[in-house]
């Protein structure tokens, strides 16, 4: 069965950096496209960045500059790295096999990103 499986996350002081990562499986992880979407506190689900098969990106508007996904295919691992985090950028961070969040298929159970002094 499909599973997607987050690490990486944790607390980080505003300006810094995390890597997180998202180990697939149960599925042709190279020829999928897939994303990243966020959950702050009270808010809504927030779609972050996505990549193609082809590796072709994009990114939400705030997240340009300062994110970057990308994929290892003989690893089938997607990642995230975020840059100069702010402290809104605190939120659970889940990764998603699909192009958005109202077409992704399958998600990850998440990992919590705390962006705090």
């Amino acid at each position: 069965q499909v599973q997607l499986v987050e690490s990486g996350g944790g607390l980080v002081q505003p300006g810094g950096s995390l890597r997180l990562s998202c180990a697939a499986s149960g599925f042709t992880f190279s020829s999928s496209t897939m994303s990243w979407a966020r959950q702050a506190p009270g808010k809504g689900l927030e779609w972050v960045s996505n990549i193609y098969s082809d590796g072709r990106t994009n990114y939400a508007d705030s997240m340009k500059g300062r994110f970057t996904i990308s994929r290892d295919n003989a690893k089938n691992t997607l990642y995230l790295q975020m840059n100069s985090l702010k402290p809104e950028d605190t939120a659970v961070y889940y990764c998603a096999m699909g192009t958005s969040v109202t077409t992704a298929d399958y998600w990850g159970q998440g990992t919590q990103v705390t962006v705090s002094l």
